[in-house]
Formats: structure tokens, sequence, C-alpha cells
């Protein structure tokens, strides 16, 4: 498999359609209202933003929001994206908005997927993390339409204090489910995101080790957001049970390669090499302002003035981001810093500095570990 070169082209585009939406997530990013902003792109300046956006050797595009559902062009939107033959996903909010019809028109113009947030096992974790009464059960109905349409299923999952002690309930919900993947992000605190709500480094690592054994005996794909190291995890299993790569000074992303049950990468989210903040990843809010990632909010232009490639190419921050020889502290030395690198996203909204270290992950680098072991031995 031939690397995308993530200089040139993203691997995904994300896409804020709105910031409307009816709940109340206590992790939102977007810090979402409950009303339409008239600066929102319009059908037009989509349509023109979809070209751009296929241009790149056509990345999957996601429509999130807010609510997605709150544009009543949202479909129109969808279809002339999948016309032109760019795969599109979409993350709803479980709301009214949420019924059959709007269902069937998705499946009807050939929406690659749909993907529901669900936060807790029961709808007393759920509801109090959405800040909405009623969001577990409405979720549950509308996976029930889904399947009755037979359409894929993704389930996305904010890990935070809220639901950690509940995740084997949750892996045992989600294959009850039927999904295809599950979406595990970590907590970043940004938006109404709290550093208070978060799992602390020990736990992460737990979790992804967790996560890792999980991913050898279930039939859904996992893939994480916002945890980077996963990968690293995933690799030094892979070590351990193969006894290979245990002695390369740089790891790259084709070492975490893994025969998936679909035959593709398994557990590392389908990306032909590691998608970072700015590396493989680009965000689009609703007025055009572009983004590393949504939960990186540092403007690197806007759609409006500025062409999505010459943004994503060019600008110094996204160019910053490629480099992991550029990244400080212990990332920057880290043997796993060009298939990790740690969230850029978390660094920049723990320590203010997004090529800091990520400061969730316990892992000592090797170099680290013998320039130690070099001192203690004079």
């Amino acid at each position: 498999m031939f690397p995308q070169d993530y200089n040139e082209n993203p691997f995904i585009v994300i896409w804020e359609l709105t910031r409307a939406c009816a709940l109340k997530c206590l992790h939102c990013r977007a810090e979402a209202q409950y009303h339409r902003d008239p600066r929102e792109l319009t059908f037009e300046e989509g349509k023109k933003l979809i070209d751009d956006i296929y241009e790149m050797n056509n990345p999957m595009l996601v429509f999130t929001g807010g609510d997605p559902l709150e544009r009543p062009d949202v479909f129109e939107i969808a279809q002339y994206a999948i016309q032109k033959g760019v795969r599109v996903s979409m993350t709803p909010s479980a709301t009214p908005n949420v019924t059959k019809a709007a269902m069937q028109k998705a499946k009807d113009i050939g929406l690659a997927r749909w993907a529901f947030s669900i936060d807790g096992h029961c709808a007393e974790v759920h509801d109090h993390f959405r800040g909405t009464s009623g969001s577990f059960d409405l979720t549950m109905n509308a996976i029930k339409y889904l399947h009755e349409l037979e359409m894929p299923l993704q389930i996305n999952t904010v890990i935070s204090k809220y639901n950690a002690d509940y995740l084997d309930e949750m892996a045992e919900m989600v294959e009850r489910l039927n999904c295809v993947l599950w979406s595990v992000f970590f907590l970043v605190p940004t938006g109404r995101g709290k550093e208070s709500d978060m799992i602390s480094p020990v736990e992460h690592e737990r979790v992804l080790r967790w996560l890792y054994d999980l991913s050898k005996r279930v039939p859904f794909d996992i893939k994480t957001t916002a945890a980077q190291h996963y990968r690293r995890v995933v690799i030094q299993n892979k070590i351990r049970e193969q006894k290979s790569i245990s002695d390369k000074e740089h790891i790259f992303y084709e070492d975490a390669l893994m025969s998936g049950k679909t035959g593709q990468i398994d557990g590392l989210g389908r990306a032909p090499k590691g998608v970072n903040d700015g590396n493989g990843f680009v965000f689009i809010s609703h007025t055009g302002d572009v983004f590393p990632s949504g939960l990186l909010p540092i403007k690197a232009g806007n759609v409006r003035q500025t062409p999505l490639a010459k943004i994503y190419r060019d600008s110094e921050v996204f160019q910053n981001l490629r480099n992991p020889d550029k990244y400080k502290g212990k990332c920057g030395v880290c043997e796993f810093r060009f298939v990790c690198g740690g969230s850029r996203s978390r660094a920049y909204n723990v320590t203010g500095d997004y090529m800091e270290s990520e400061p969730y992950c316990v892992y000592i680098p090797k170099a680290m570990r013998v320039k130690k072991k070099k001192a203690n031995s004079k």
C-alpha cells in the first residue's frame, strides 16, 4: 500500500454545516446554539466547497454540527457531493429531526454511513452527558429505524469520567446494536469540555489497552479520535505478540498495519497512514473558517477568501503540524512520533502550545530512557 501524501491532500474533511442543535451536551466542542447562524455557508458556497474538496484527491467527507439536520438543505448538499463521487457520512444529533423518513431520504441519495453518539450504557449516564432527558431512548429508536432500512451504523462515544467505569457494558451494547464501527473519542477540553471531566493519563493508557484487547474479539471495528497513542499501544502489542520491529529507532504507520476482519487496517481507522490534527485532517466551520481540527481552534484561513487546498497545503500551522520532528518535549524524540504524534488538539488546549507533548500519555520514549540510563551509570 502506497501511503497518501498528507502534505498535499487530507484523508478526511469535516464540515460543520451548522451550529444549531437542540441538545446541550456537556462536552460540546461547538458550544452549539438553538438557532442557526445567518453567516453559515450558503448552498451555492457549499457546492463550491465540495468541488474544491473533490479536487483534493476526493477525501472522505463528514457532515457534522451542531446538528446537520437543522439545515433544511442538508440532503441537497449531500446529494450534490455523492453525485460527484464523494463518500459522505453524517453525524446527526438524536433529536426529533431523526425520523425514519429522513433516514430513508439519506439512503435514497446514497449516504455511505449514519453515525449516532451513545455515551452511556443506559439512559441515566447518556442523558446526563448529553444534557437532554430522553436522548438515549430517541437514539435507540433511531437505530431501530436504521436497521430496518439496512443502513450501516457507526457509534461514536466520548470517553470521560462519567462513563469510564462502564466500558464493558458499553462494549456489550455496541455489539448488541450490530454496528460496523465503534469510534471512540477521548475528551479534549475545548468548547464546553472541561479538563476536570477527563480521565487521567494512567486511565487513558488502561482504556487504550482495553480497546486493543477488545478489538481482537468483537465483530465490529474500533477507531480512536484524539487518542493517537492508541497506535503506539497496537504496535507495542504486536511487538510482544510477534517479536518484530522492536529494534527500530523510527516506527512508521506501516508497522501498525494488521489484517483486519475485512482485510484492511484493524483498529486504526482505515487510513493509509496515521491521521492527526492538520495532518490528513481538516475542519471547516459553519462560516467557512478552516482549522486543523474542530478541537484545535487556530484559524488558518477561510474558504470564502482562499481555496481550501491552498490553506491546507501552505498555512504555517498546518505545515508545522505535518512535521513530527518539530514536536516539543518527549513527543519530539519519541520513536512513535511518525505514527502517533500525540493529540495536537489536547496539547494545545492543556498547555497552550499545539506543538507541545501530548499531556495525557504516560509512555517514556526510548531515547529518554537510554539517556537516563547513561546518566545513572556515570
